[in-house]
């Protein structure tokens, strides 16, 4: 069957890269000859050939008569508030219907990830299929899903909760349908996507975890969409900046250094940077606080930074600017104060690095995710981004981020909405693709 070659030609190279020894599973299948070459690899007839499949058949219908149930339950997990660092309400119930869906081993880890392994004939290859649990949003935001026929409004319906509705609907066609599957998946919900949480909840399931040796490929679900498969990683560095000096009063102290006018400085030189056509880069001032009032000059003054590029060279390049624009404004603030006047004291912190890197486009996963999106009537479009899948390329796992269908608009604010037409072709697709890299057991 050539969508077993898939999973086994991935589970094979990928072992080359990252393990010392191979494992018992990969020794039997390189002894019943199942690992296919690169040059043989032939994505377009193994995608067709499992879409042909009465299994694969069966499940897509599952799909299509469960979409009012998914766009119930994607409503129900989107309305569990889940706030950085503040996700465990969210991973219990995502647990909960888990093992509603068969999975009673379902689990919260160390780092709050909910995790869950739907066991083949074999525990590998093993493919992670994840969303992630964490929004942009702060505690006191209200999650309440607003409905309006195909469209489900409410903060993190699309980024990440459409994602998660995923892994409930592909859990549910793969149970109702009973397709057992040669390899395993693990279904994940991960905590620390967004912000400062630094990607911390895939960095410990793939780092840390008790499956972290067993992983062999990844595949992060992650907002709508069709034709956008994610197979560079984009690498970012976040800083906070702080300015500290004296403070005092606008008219009595005027001449002292100002936390705030360095401040301004340095977003102003930030602002200047010498951009080039290529690699794409960016930055971005995200969050700026400070001062008392209108006539105080602040004792502090402090800002959230965002870089971001998909060349690691120009990172280095970008954030060798931003240190110096920031050093420099303190320098020109404390070069201007009274004399005898404290000088303004500046930080630099380090909030969160992802790595940059990339699945090659040649590599099995990505070529098996392309061809199953043309399946579908799309194009397919390779792009550069940050997501869970950043960890797993960095550690050598072949990796993508895929959406899932639908559409969306006015990500990361109150009113973030998603509208579930289309979703069944993504959720389909999903499918087709986790079971080309796992393979599917005979009928």
């Amino acid at each position: 069957m050539i969508w077993r070659t898939v999973a086994a030609h991935n589970h094979a190279q990928q072992h080359e890269d990252r393990r010392d020894e191979p494992s018992e599973t990969l020794v039997a299948l390189n002894s019943k000859s199942m690992v296919a070459s690169t040059s043989s690899f032939a994505p377009a007839v193994a995608a067709r050939e499992l879409l042909q499949t009465k299994q694969v058949q069966r499940a897509f219908a599952r799909l299509d008569a469960q979409a009012r149930v998914t766009d119930d339950e994607h409503a129900a997990i989107c309305a569990v508030p889940s706030s950085p660092f503040g996700e465990q309400r969210r991973a219990r119930a995502l647990a909960e219907r888990f093992r509603r869906l068969g999975l009673h081993a379902a689990e919260i880890d160390a780092e709050g990830n909910c995790v869950a392994l739907r066991r083949g004939r074999r525990l590998r290859p093993l493919l992670v299929v994840s969303a992630h649990l964490d929004t942009v949003f702060p505690p006191e935001t209200d999650f309440t899903v607003r409905r309006e026929g195909s469209v489900l409004r409410a903060p993190g319906i699309a980024d990440d909760g459409c994602g998660l509705a995923a892994l409930l609907a592909l859990l549910d066609a793969l149970e109702a349908c009973a397709i057992e599957t040669q390899g395993s998946i693990l279904f994940v919900g991960t905590v620390g996507e967004e912000g400062e949480g630094n990607l911390r909840g895939v960095r410990y399931l793939l780092q840390q975890s008790k499956w972290a040796s067993e992983i062999d490929a990844f595949i992060s679900l992650d907002g709508p969409g069709l034709e956008r498969i994610t197979n560079g990683a984009l690498a970012s560095r976040r800083f906070r900046v702080r300015f500290v000096g004296a403070g005092g009063h606008s008219w009595g102290d005027f001449g002292i250094a100002n936390p705030i006018h360095a401040l301004g400085r340095a977003i102003a030189q930030l602002s200047r940077y010498p951009l080039v056509a290529g690699p794409r880069t960016s930055f971005n001032v995200g969050r700026v606080q400070g001062g008392a009032g209108v006539n105080v000059i602040a004792r502090q003054a402090s800002m959230d930074v965002d870089l971001r590029s998909e060349a690691q060279s120009e990172l280095e390049r970008l954030t060798e600017f931003f240190r110096c624009a920031v050093h420099r404004a303190a320098e020109v603030e404390n070069e201007a104060r009274l004399a005898g006047t404290t000088p303004l004291k500046v930080a630099i912190e380090l909030l969160g690095e992802r790595p940059g890197g990339e699945t090659p486009a040649t590599a099995p996963l990505v070529q098996l995710a392309m061809e199953a999106t043309r399946l579908f009537g799309v194009t397919p479009r390779l792009d550069c981004a940050s997501t869970d899948a950043n960890i797993a390329i960095a550690l050598g796992i072949p990796a993508i981020t895929i959406g899932v269908g639908g559409t969306s608009g006015n990500v990361h604010t109150l009113d973030e909405w998603y509208d579930a037409r289309g979703r069944q072709e993504g959720l389909k697709r999903a499918l087709l693709i986790a079971l080309g890299m796992v393979g599917v057991a005979d009928a």
